[in-house]
Protein backbone atom coordinates (compact mmCIF):
# COMPACT_ATOMS: atom_id res chain seq x y z
CA UNK A 1 0.00 0.00 0.00
CA UNK A 2 1.97 2.96 -1.32
CA UNK A 3 0.53 6.34 -2.23
CA UNK A 4 0.85 10.10 -1.91
CA UNK A 5 -1.91 11.75 0.10
CA UNK A 6 -2.74 15.45 -0.15
CA UNK A 7 -5.26 17.46 1.85
CA UNK A 8 -6.21 20.99 0.77
CA UNK A 9 -8.39 23.56 2.45
CA UNK A 10 -9.28 27.08 1.37
CA UNK A 11 -7.72 29.91 3.31
CA UNK A 12 -10.20 32.64 4.29
CA UNK A 13 -8.33 35.73 5.48
CA UNK A 14 -9.64 37.87 8.31
CA UNK A 15 -8.31 40.47 10.69
CA UNK A 16 -7.48 37.76 13.24
CA UNK A 17 -5.82 35.36 10.81
CA UNK A 18 -3.74 38.16 9.32
CA UNK A 19 -2.74 39.26 12.81
CA UNK A 20 -1.60 35.74 13.78
CA UNK A 21 0.21 35.28 10.46
CA UNK A 22 2.17 38.44 11.16
CA UNK A 23 2.87 37.62 14.80
CA UNK A 24 4.19 34.11 14.15
CA UNK A 25 5.53 34.53 10.62
CA UNK A 26 3.07 32.00 9.18
CA UNK A 27 3.27 31.82 5.37
CA UNK A 28 -0.14 32.62 3.85
CA UNK A 29 -1.35 31.11 0.56
CA UNK A 30 -4.72 30.70 -1.11
CA UNK A 31 -4.80 27.04 -0.03
CA UNK A 32 -3.57 25.32 3.11
CA UNK A 33 -1.91 22.06 2.03
CA UNK A 34 -0.80 18.96 3.90
CA UNK A 35 0.94 16.07 2.10
CA UNK A 36 2.07 12.57 3.05
CA UNK A 37 4.09 9.94 1.26
CA UNK A 38 2.65 6.73 2.66
CA UNK A 39 4.35 3.35 2.42
CA UNK A 40 2.45 0.62 4.25
CA UNK A 41 3.69 -2.73 2.86
CA UNK A 42 1.10 -5.05 4.43
CA UNK A 43 -0.50 -6.55 1.32
CA UNK A 44 1.51 -9.77 1.56
CA UNK A 45 1.60 -9.89 5.36
CA UNK A 46 -0.35 -12.31 7.51
CA UNK A 47 -1.53 -9.98 10.26
CA UNK A 48 -4.26 -9.55 12.87
CA UNK A 49 -3.45 -6.29 14.68
CA UNK A 50 -2.16 -3.03 13.24
CA UNK A 51 -1.43 0.24 15.05
CA UNK A 52 -1.46 3.69 13.47
CA UNK A 53 0.01 6.10 15.99
CA UNK A 54 0.98 9.75 16.09
CA UNK A 55 0.37 13.02 17.94
CA UNK A 56 -2.92 14.88 17.76
CA UNK A 57 -3.32 16.70 14.46
CA UNK A 58 -0.85 14.47 12.62
CA UNK A 59 -3.53 13.19 10.22
CA UNK A 60 -4.08 9.67 11.63
CA UNK A 61 -7.83 9.58 10.97
CA UNK A 62 -7.53 10.97 7.43
CA UNK A 63 -4.86 8.45 6.52
CA UNK A 64 -6.65 5.51 8.13
CA UNK A 65 -9.76 6.20 6.07
CA UNK A 66 -7.67 6.53 2.91
CA UNK A 67 -5.78 3.31 3.66
CA UNK A 68 -8.70 1.06 4.57
CA UNK A 69 -11.78 2.88 3.29
CA UNK A 70 -14.76 4.55 4.92
CA UNK A 71 -16.60 1.21 5.27
CA UNK A 72 -13.88 -0.18 7.54
CA UNK A 73 -13.99 2.85 9.83
CA UNK A 74 -15.84 2.11 13.10
CA UNK A 75 -17.40 5.16 14.74
CA UNK A 76 -19.15 3.34 17.59
CA UNK A 77 -22.39 1.43 17.99
CA UNK A 78 -25.73 2.88 18.96
CA UNK A 79 -26.66 1.48 22.36
CA UNK A 80 -30.09 1.50 23.97
CA UNK A 81 -30.68 3.64 27.03
CA UNK A 82 -33.45 1.51 28.48
CA UNK A 83 -32.33 -2.05 27.74
CA UNK A 84 -29.57 -4.30 29.00
CA UNK A 85 -26.44 -4.09 26.86
CA UNK A 86 -26.88 -7.85 26.27
CA UNK A 87 -29.95 -7.07 24.18
CA UNK A 88 -28.00 -4.74 21.89
CA UNK A 89 -25.85 -7.54 20.50
CA UNK A 90 -26.92 -9.18 17.24
CA UNK A 91 -30.10 -11.22 17.47
CA UNK A 92 -28.38 -14.17 15.79
CA UNK A 93 -25.86 -14.44 18.65
CA UNK A 94 -26.44 -16.81 21.55
CA UNK A 95 -26.17 -15.71 25.17
CA UNK A 96 -23.13 -17.97 25.52
CA UNK A 97 -21.40 -16.28 22.57
CA UNK A 98 -22.07 -12.82 24.00
CA UNK A 99 -20.98 -13.59 27.55
CA UNK A 100 -17.90 -15.43 26.27
CA UNK A 101 -16.93 -12.36 24.21
CA UNK A 102 -17.43 -9.98 27.13
CA UNK A 103 -15.37 -12.20 29.42
CA UNK A 104 -12.53 -12.56 26.93
CA UNK A 105 -12.11 -8.79 26.49
CA UNK A 106 -11.89 -8.42 30.27
CA UNK A 107 -15.46 -7.43 31.09
CA UNK A 108 -16.32 -10.25 33.50
CA UNK A 109 -19.14 -8.81 35.58
CA UNK A 110 -22.53 -10.49 35.03
CA UNK A 111 -24.39 -7.91 37.17
CA UNK A 112 -23.03 -5.11 34.96
CA UNK A 113 -24.06 -7.02 31.83
CA UNK A 114 -27.67 -6.51 32.90
CA UNK A 115 -27.33 -2.72 32.88
CA UNK A 116 -27.85 -0.30 29.98
CA UNK A 117 -24.63 0.71 28.25
CA UNK A 118 -24.76 4.36 29.37
CA UNK A 119 -24.61 3.35 33.06
CA UNK A 120 -21.24 1.60 32.72
CA UNK A 121 -17.80 3.00 33.50
CA UNK A 122 -15.66 4.20 30.61
CA UNK A 123 -13.51 1.09 30.88
CA UNK A 124 -16.55 -1.20 30.76
CA UNK A 125 -17.99 0.73 27.82
CA UNK A 126 -14.76 0.34 25.87
CA UNK A 127 -14.62 -3.40 26.48
CA UNK A 128 -18.30 -3.90 25.62
CA UNK A 129 -17.77 -1.97 22.39
CA UNK A 130 -14.79 -4.16 21.50
CA UNK A 131 -16.61 -7.40 22.31
CA UNK A 132 -19.53 -6.46 20.10
CA UNK A 133 -17.24 -5.23 17.35
CA UNK A 134 -15.26 -8.48 17.19
CA UNK A 135 -18.43 -10.58 17.21
CA UNK A 136 -20.16 -8.59 14.50
CA UNK A 137 -17.16 -7.73 12.27
CA UNK A 138 -16.87 -9.39 8.88
CA UNK A 139 -14.20 -12.05 8.59
CA UNK A 140 -12.77 -10.79 5.31
CA UNK A 141 -12.19 -7.11 6.09
CA UNK A 142 -10.21 -5.15 8.70
CA UNK A 143 -11.97 -2.86 11.16
CA UNK A 144 -10.47 0.53 11.99
CA UNK A 145 -11.05 1.87 15.52
CA UNK A 146 -10.15 5.53 15.95
CA UNK A 147 -9.25 7.11 19.29
CA UNK A 148 -8.41 3.64 20.57
CA UNK A 149 -8.37 3.70 24.42
CA UNK A 150 -8.53 7.51 24.43
CA UNK A 151 -11.46 7.71 26.86
CA UNK A 152 -9.99 5.42 29.53
CA UNK A 153 -7.18 5.95 32.00
CA UNK A 154 -3.80 4.59 31.04
CA UNK A 155 -3.89 1.55 33.34
CA UNK A 156 -7.19 0.43 31.84
CA UNK A 157 -5.84 1.24 28.36
CA UNK A 158 -2.88 -1.11 28.74
CA UNK A 159 -4.72 -4.01 30.37
CA UNK A 160 -7.70 -3.80 28.01
CA UNK A 161 -5.38 -3.58 24.97
CA UNK A 162 -3.80 -6.88 26.01
CA UNK A 163 -7.19 -8.52 26.49
CA UNK A 164 -8.63 -7.22 23.21
CA UNK A 165 -5.68 -8.31 21.08
CA UNK A 166 -5.93 -11.88 22.39
CA UNK A 167 -9.62 -12.05 21.54
CA UNK A 168 -9.15 -10.54 18.08
CA UNK A 169 -6.51 -13.16 17.25
CA UNK A 170 -8.61 -15.96 18.73
CA UNK A 171 -11.46 -15.07 16.37
CA UNK A 172 -9.33 -14.61 13.27
CA UNK A 173 -10.31 -10.96 12.76
CA UNK A 174 -8.24 -7.94 11.71
CA UNK A 175 -8.18 -4.78 13.83
CA UNK A 176 -6.42 -1.49 13.12
CA UNK A 177 -6.12 0.69 16.21
CA UNK A 178 -5.64 4.43 15.65
CA UNK A 179 -4.26 6.24 18.67
CA UNK A 180 -2.20 9.18 19.88
CA UNK A 181 -1.00 7.08 22.83
CA UNK A 182 2.30 5.25 22.41
CA UNK A 183 2.04 3.50 25.79
CA UNK A 184 -0.33 0.81 24.50
CA UNK A 185 2.01 -0.52 21.80
CA UNK A 186 3.67 -3.25 23.87
CA UNK A 187 0.33 -4.30 25.41
CA UNK A 188 -1.55 -4.39 22.10
CA UNK A 189 1.31 -6.41 20.52
CA UNK A 190 0.55 -5.22 16.96
CA UNK A 191 1.92 -7.11 13.97
CA UNK A 192 2.81 -3.76 12.44
CA UNK A 193 3.04 -0.10 13.49
CA UNK A 194 2.82 2.96 11.26
CA UNK A 195 3.97 6.22 12.85
CA UNK A 196 2.24 9.03 10.97
CA UNK A 197 4.41 11.99 11.94
CA UNK A 198 7.65 10.31 10.85
CA UNK A 199 6.29 8.00 8.14
CA UNK A 200 8.12 5.09 9.80
CA UNK A 201 6.75 1.56 9.35
CA UNK A 202 7.72 -1.33 11.64
CA UNK A 203 6.69 -4.96 11.43
CA UNK A 204 6.99 -7.71 14.02
CA UNK A 205 5.07 -8.19 17.27
CA UNK A 206 6.33 -6.46 20.36
CA UNK A 207 6.51 -8.43 23.58
CA UNK A 208 4.03 -7.52 26.29
CA UNK A 209 5.64 -6.35 29.54
CA UNK A 210 5.58 -8.80 32.42
CA UNK A 211 2.90 -8.33 35.06
CA UNK A 212 4.57 -8.71 38.44
CA UNK A 213 2.15 -9.85 41.13
CA UNK A 214 2.92 -9.88 44.83
CA UNK A 215 0.66 -12.25 46.75
CA UNK A 216 0.26 -12.11 50.51
CA UNK A 217 -2.11 -13.56 53.07
CA UNK A 218 -4.41 -10.96 54.62
CA UNK A 219 -7.21 -10.59 57.16
CA UNK A 220 -10.68 -11.37 55.85
CA UNK A 221 -11.58 -7.68 56.24
CA UNK A 222 -9.68 -7.04 52.97
CA UNK A 223 -12.69 -8.56 51.23
CA UNK A 224 -14.56 -5.26 51.53
CA UNK A 225 -12.45 -3.81 48.68
CA UNK A 226 -13.54 -6.60 46.34
CA UNK A 227 -16.98 -7.73 47.53
CA UNK A 228 -18.94 -5.43 45.22
CA UNK A 229 -17.23 -6.96 42.17
CA UNK A 230 -17.97 -10.63 42.87
CA UNK A 231 -20.62 -11.93 40.48
CA UNK A 232 -22.16 -14.37 42.96
CA UNK A 233 -22.07 -13.19 46.55
CA UNK A 234 -20.87 -10.32 48.69
CA UNK A 235 -20.41 -12.66 51.67
CA UNK A 236 -17.30 -14.50 52.74
CA UNK A 237 -16.67 -17.24 55.29
CA UNK A 238 -14.62 -15.64 58.05
CA UNK A 239 -12.71 -18.87 58.64
CA UNK A 240 -11.32 -18.78 55.08
CA UNK A 241 -7.66 -18.11 54.37
CA UNK A 242 -7.62 -14.86 52.40
CA UNK A 243 -5.04 -13.57 49.93
CA UNK A 244 -4.56 -10.32 48.00
CA UNK A 245 -2.46 -9.80 44.88
CA UNK A 246 -0.91 -6.39 44.32
CA UNK A 247 0.86 -4.65 41.45
CA UNK A 248 3.19 -1.86 42.59
CA UNK A 249 1.50 -2.05 46.03
CA UNK A 250 -1.92 -1.51 44.42
CA UNK A 251 -4.51 -4.23 45.31
CA UNK A 252 -5.78 -5.82 42.09
CA UNK A 253 -7.18 -9.25 43.00
CA UNK A 254 -8.48 -11.32 45.91
CA UNK A 255 -8.78 -15.06 46.49
CA UNK A 256 -9.74 -17.23 49.43
CA UNK A 257 -9.42 -20.91 50.31
CA UNK A 258 -11.62 -22.86 52.70
CA UNK A 259 -11.09 -26.18 54.52
CA UNK A 260 -13.61 -28.52 52.96
CA UNK A 261 -15.24 -31.19 55.16
CA UNK A 262 -15.00 -34.46 53.25
CA UNK A 263 -16.20 -37.86 54.52
CA UNK A 264 -13.08 -39.67 53.23
CA UNK A 265 -10.39 -37.03 52.71
CA UNK A 266 -9.20 -35.09 55.75
CA UNK A 267 -6.88 -32.70 53.97
CA UNK A 268 -9.27 -31.27 51.38
CA UNK A 269 -9.35 -27.54 50.60
CA UNK A 270 -11.44 -25.66 48.06
CA UNK A 271 -11.36 -22.30 46.37
CA UNK A 272 -13.84 -20.01 48.08
CA UNK A 273 -13.70 -16.65 46.24
CA UNK A 274 -11.69 -15.24 43.33
CA UNK A 275 -12.18 -11.63 42.27
CA UNK A 276 -10.15 -9.39 39.98
CA UNK A 277 -10.93 -5.68 40.00
CA UNK A 278 -12.52 -4.52 36.70
CA UNK A 279 -9.54 -2.45 35.54
CA UNK A 280 -7.29 -5.52 35.65
CA UNK A 281 -9.53 -8.18 34.11
CA UNK A 282 -8.74 -10.01 30.91
CA UNK A 283 -5.01 -10.78 31.22
CA UNK A 284 -5.14 -13.95 33.34
CA UNK A 285 -4.53 -12.49 36.79
CA UNK A 286 -7.38 -14.54 38.30
CA UNK A 287 -5.96 -17.78 36.91
CA UNK A 288 -2.45 -16.97 38.09
CA UNK A 289 -3.64 -16.10 41.58
CA UNK A 290 -5.86 -19.17 41.97
CA UNK A 291 -3.05 -21.47 40.78
CA UNK A 292 -0.44 -19.95 43.08
CA UNK A 293 -2.73 -20.46 46.06
CA UNK A 294 -3.74 -23.97 45.00
CA UNK A 295 -0.07 -24.93 44.55
CA UNK A 296 0.66 -23.64 48.06
CA UNK A 297 -1.88 -26.05 49.58
CA UNK A 298 -0.88 -28.99 47.38
CA UNK A 299 2.78 -28.48 48.35
CA UNK A 300 1.71 -28.88 51.99
CA UNK A 301 0.23 -32.31 51.27
CA UNK A 302 -3.37 -31.20 50.79
CA UNK A 303 -5.81 -31.70 47.94
CA UNK A 304 -7.41 -28.63 46.38
CA UNK A 305 -10.66 -28.37 44.43
CA UNK A 306 -12.56 -25.54 42.80
CA UNK A 307 -16.01 -25.05 41.29
CA UNK A 308 -16.52 -22.17 38.87
CA UNK A 309 -19.17 -20.88 36.50
CA UNK A 310 -16.91 -18.27 34.89
CA UNK A 311 -16.75 -19.21 31.17
CA UNK A 312 -13.20 -17.94 30.60
CA UNK A 313 -11.90 -19.72 33.70
CA UNK A 314 -13.63 -22.98 32.72
CA UNK A 315 -12.13 -22.73 29.23
CA UNK A 316 -8.65 -22.07 30.62
CA UNK A 317 -8.73 -24.89 33.18
CA UNK A 318 -10.02 -27.45 30.70
CA UNK A 319 -6.87 -26.86 28.62
CA UNK A 320 -4.43 -26.56 31.52
CA UNK A 321 -2.35 -29.58 32.63
CA UNK A 322 -2.47 -28.16 36.17
CA UNK A 323 -6.19 -28.88 36.59
CA UNK A 324 -8.15 -32.15 36.36
CA UNK A 325 -11.79 -31.93 35.37
CA UNK A 326 -13.94 -33.75 37.94
CA UNK A 327 -17.34 -32.60 36.71
CA UNK A 328 -17.91 -31.41 33.16
CA UNK A 329 -19.63 -28.06 32.54
CA UNK A 330 -23.33 -28.43 33.08
CA UNK A 331 -26.20 -27.28 35.21
CA UNK A 332 -26.29 -28.59 38.75
CA UNK A 333 -29.79 -29.93 39.41
CA UNK A 334 -31.93 -28.26 42.05
CA UNK A 335 -31.54 -29.89 45.44
CA UNK A 336 -34.43 -32.21 46.20
CA UNK A 337 -35.53 -33.55 49.54
CA UNK A 338 -33.02 -36.40 49.51
CA UNK A 339 -30.38 -34.68 47.43
CA UNK A 340 -26.86 -34.00 48.65
CA UNK A 341 -26.51 -31.06 46.28
CA UNK A 342 -26.30 -27.88 48.30
CA UNK A 343 -24.76 -24.42 48.14
CA UNK A 344 -24.81 -21.59 45.67
CA UNK A 345 -23.83 -23.73 42.69
CA UNK A 346 -27.37 -25.15 42.60
CA UNK A 347 -29.13 -24.22 39.36
CA UNK A 348 -26.08 -22.59 37.76
CA UNK A 349 -23.87 -23.72 34.90
CA UNK A 350 -20.67 -24.83 36.63
CA UNK A 351 -17.66 -27.09 36.25
CA UNK A 352 -15.58 -28.70 38.99
CA UNK A 353 -11.81 -29.19 38.96
CA UNK A 354 -9.08 -30.58 41.16
CA UNK A 355 -5.69 -28.93 41.10
CA UNK A 356 -2.99 -31.41 40.07
CA UNK A 357 -0.23 -28.85 40.17
CA UNK A 358 3.41 -28.91 39.30
CA UNK A 359 4.94 -32.11 40.59
CA UNK A 360 8.52 -32.29 41.88
CA UNK A 361 10.84 -34.30 39.63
Amino acid sequence: MKFKHRVESEYHPSFRTDKVAGMFDVPVTDKLVKEWDVDLPIEDMDWSIGLIVGPSGAGKTTLAKRMFGEDAYHEGFEWSRDKSLLNDFGKDLSVREITDALSHVGFSSPPAWMQPFHTLSNGQKFRAEMARLVLEAKDDAPVVVDEFTSVVDRTVAKISSAAVQKYVRKNGKQLVAVSCHYDIAEWLEPDWIYQVDTGEFKRGRLRRPDINLRIQRVHHSAWRIFRGHHYLSADINKSAHCYVATIDDQPVAFAAALKFPHPKVKNMWKGHRTVVLPDYQGVGIGNILSEKIAQHYVDQGNRYTSVTSHPAMIHYRMKSPLWKLTRAPGQVPAAGKNSKVTGQSVGRMTAAFEFVGRQDD
